[in-house]
C-alpha cells in the first residue's frame, strides 16, 4: 500500500520548469549595470534629504508672486514655438508620407524597405536637440533650425507608424484592386489609402502634440520660443518670470494636447464620444 502511494505521488507531482540559463544571465547582466550606473555617477547621497524643502523653495519663489508683465512676452514666445512645431509637422508629414509606402510589404520594392526602415529607426535614435545642433551649422540660431529638427525627427516616427498601419490594415480592397489589374498606384489611392487615412492623419496630429512640446526643449540651444525665453530668465534667477511662463507652457501644452485628442478622438470613432 505505502508503495502505491509513493508511486501515486511521483505520477502526480508538478514536473520542475526547465532552466533558463540566458534569463539568469541577463537578470545577472541587468543588476550589474544598475549597481555599476549607481557607483559611477556620484549621486551626493547627504544631499537628497534637502532635496523636497529646496524643490519647495523654488515652488514658492516662482509661484508665490509670478511676474505677469511678462505674460504677452510669454504669449508671443510661445505662439513661435508652436508655428515652429506645426511647420516641423506638416514637413515631416509630407516627407514620411510617401516613404511609408514604399516601406511597406505589399507596395514598395524588398530592395527598398530594409533601407528604409533602417532611416526610420537611425533617425529616431537621435534626439531633436542633436539633429538641431548639427542643422544650426547651416541655418543658425532661427526657428526654422528647430522646425527642420522637428521636421526630420517626425520622420522616423511617421514614417514607421505609417507602413506598420499599412501592413496592419485589411487587404480586401487592395487585393480587389490588384485583381482588377490596377497598378500599384491605384492599389494605393482606392485599395489602401481609404483603410488607412484616418489613422494617418491620427499619427501626424499626435506628432504635432510631441512637436509642441519638444520646440520648448529646442528653444534651449537658442532657436527661439518659449524655451529660449525660459532658459534666459532662469540663468538670469529671475524666479517670477520663469513661474509665468511655466504656467503658459503647461496650460498650452495641456490645451493642445486635448484638442489634439479630441480631433484624433473624433477620427478613429467616427463620433464624439462621451465618457
Amino acid at each position: 500500500m505505502t508503495a502505491l502511494l509513493t508511486a501515486s505521488r511521483r505520477v502526480v507531482d508538478p514536473p520542475r520548469p526547465p532552466a533558463h540559463p540566458v534569463r539568469a544571465i541577463v537578470i545577472g547582466v541587468v543588476t550589474v549595470t544598475v549597481v555599476v550606473a549607481f557607483w559611477s555617477v556620484q549621486i551626493p547621497w547627504d544631499r537628497l534629504g534637502d532635496l523636497p524643502a529646496q524643490i519647495l523653495r523654488y515652488l514658492w519663489l516662482m509661484f508665490h508672486d509670478p511676474n505677469w508683465a511678462k505674460l504677452p512676452d510669454a504669449l508671443r514666445q510661445t505662439w513661435n514655438s508652436l508655428a515652429m512645431a506645426w511647420v516641423g509637422t506638416v514637413l515631416g508629414a509630407l516627407l514620411a508620407f510617401p516613404l511609408s509606402f514604399l516601406a511597406a510589404r505589399g507596395i514598395g520594392p524588398a530592395w527598398l524597405r530594409a533601407p528604409l526602415r533602417g532611416l526610420f529607426a537611425l533617425i529616431r535614435a537621435v534626439p531633436e536637440i542633436i539633429i538641431a545642433i548639427v542643422i544650426l551649422s547651416v541655418t543658425g540660431l532661427t526657428p526654422l533650425t528647430g522646425a527642420l529638427a522637428l521636421a526630420v525627427n517626425g520622420i522616423g516616427t511617421l514614417g514607421k507608424w505609417g507602413y506598420e498601419a499599412i501592413e496592419a490594415a485589411p487587404r480586401g480592397a487592395a487585393e480587389a484592386a490588384r485583381a482588377a489589374g490596377g497598378s500599384t498606384a491605384q492599389v494605393v489611392r482606392w485599395g489602401v489609402w481609404p483603410e488607412v487615412s484616418a489613422d494617418f492623419l491620427s499619427f501626424w496630429l499626435y506628432r504635432f502634440e510631441i512637436n509642441v512640446r519638444s520646440s520648448a526643449v529646442l528653444g534651449l540651444i537658442g532657436v527661439g520660443g518659449i524655451g529660449d525665453m525660459l532658459t534666459s530668465y532662469t540663468q538670469y534667477r529671475d524666479w517670477s518670470t520663469v513661474g509665468v511662463l511655466l504656467i503658459v507652457v503647461v496650460v498650452v501644452t495641456m490645451a493642445v494636447d486635448a484638442l489634439s485628442a479630441t480631433i484624433r478622438r473624433r477620427l478613429t470613432e467616427g463620433a464624439f464620444r462621451r465618457d
